[in-house]
């Protein structure tokens, strides 16, 4: 007998940079925990958004108890991994990211949004050509030099993209 399916968590947040490790400590000497994107997003509405239970178990699409499971399982994570000189990678889980990977509001495909009709063409809505904050970061990296502003490559974070002006490492949205 099998129960039932485990359902996907809405996110909508991937960080750029997804390993951290003590410093000094070679990578092979290390042990290592590893926080799931939900856990991830659980805790950035939580600590960072400062969103109640309630409103943060709504966004991410699960019920309330099960959101209490999920950031007690990240800070329990986090706080080993600190407490024990760990190593954090972020990766995986049961997740769905609707209007940001260009699979429409329920991840369900491409413009099945609403509004969108059939006379509307790609990258009106949210998706993959849309322009604006995107999962992940932002959708440009700033020089916090000389303000010179480039557009964000997906995938490689804007602290190893050099500014074009004056060679200093561009910082973006969530890289404070």
């Amino acid at each position: 007998m099998r129960g039932r399916p485990k359902r996907k968590r809405c996110i909508s947040f991937v960080p750029e940079i997804t390993y951290f490790k003590p410093a000094g400590v070679p990578l092979r000497e290390l042990q290592g925990e590893i926080l799931t994107l939900d856990e991830v997003e659980a805790l950035r509405l939580t600590d960072i958004e400062n969103l109640d239970q309630e409103t943060a178990s709504k966004k991410m699409g699960i019920a309330r108890i099960t959101y209490l499971n999920v950031i007690h399982s990240a800070h329990e994570k986090v706080a080993r991994a600190l407490i024990y000189g760990k190593s954090i990678q972020m990766k995986g889980g049961d997740i769905i990211m609707p209007n940001l990977d260009g699979t429409g509001p329920q991840g369900q495909g491409p413009m099945t949004g609403r509004g969108l009709g059939r006379g509307a063409g790609r990258g009106m809505g949210r998706g993959r050509n849309a322009q604006g904050p995107r999962a992940g970061g932002s959708a440009e990296c700033t020089c916090p030099s000389c303000g010179e502003k480039i557009a964000h490559t997906r995938g490689v974070p804007c602290s190893q993209t050099k500014c074009p002006k004056c060679d200093t490492p561009m910082r973006g949205v969530f890289c404070s």
